[in-house]
């Protein structure tokens, strides 16, 4: 299991979405030394700000904010990477003698940093490819009962959906 038990203490603000979680952020900014680090799935992508609540330049100009606008939407982000750039951010925030405060609703992005994640290999990227290739060849071999009421995405939760009956 990887762990990140060396991570500084930190101040967590979870919960479920649109429940003020930023706001009260942003209040205890603007009245603590604290930095924001985003636990945020969707909000470490670049130019997804529709649909994501990312906070506007601006108030990320009030209180510094972490892990916002990372990464490209085409790229992969996992739990793992998430732990691995959470842990350099607190070290960085506490460096400077600031107070972490981590912010969002993904608490599998809580739980990898708090305590870490079992050590699993890579995926492959030949066996993901040959599974979806088969995946695509059982469309007609074996029906799901719900796979009819299902709108054709090409997605894994199509696959899954057929895998599973």
């Amino acid at each position: 299991m990887t762990s990140s038990k060396s991570v500084a203490r930190c101040v967590c603000l979870t919960g479920p979405t649109a429940c003020g979680k930023t706001d009260i952020a942003l209040e205890l900014g603007e009245r603590l030394p604290v930095e924001i680090v985003s636990m945020d799935s969707a909000m470490v992508y670049r130019g997804l700000d529709i649909g994501t609540a990312k906070p506007s330049a601006a108030v990320r100009e009030r209180v510094r904010h972490h892990l916002i606008d990372i990464v490209e939407p085409n790229d992969a982000y996992s739990a793992g990477r998430f732990a691995r750039d959470a842990a350099a951010a607190v070290r960085d925030i506490t460096a400077r003698g600031r107070l972490p405060l981590l912010v969002g609703g993904t608490l599998l992005y809580l739980r990898a940093l708090r305590d870490g994640l079992a050590t699993l290999p890579r995926a492959d990227a030949a066996v993901r490819h040959a599974g979806r290739r088969c995946m695509r060849g059982s469309r007609a071999s074996i029906p799901s009962p719900r796979h009819g009421s299902l709108q054709p995405t090409g997605s894994a939760s199509s696959a899954r959906s057929r895998c599973t009956h």
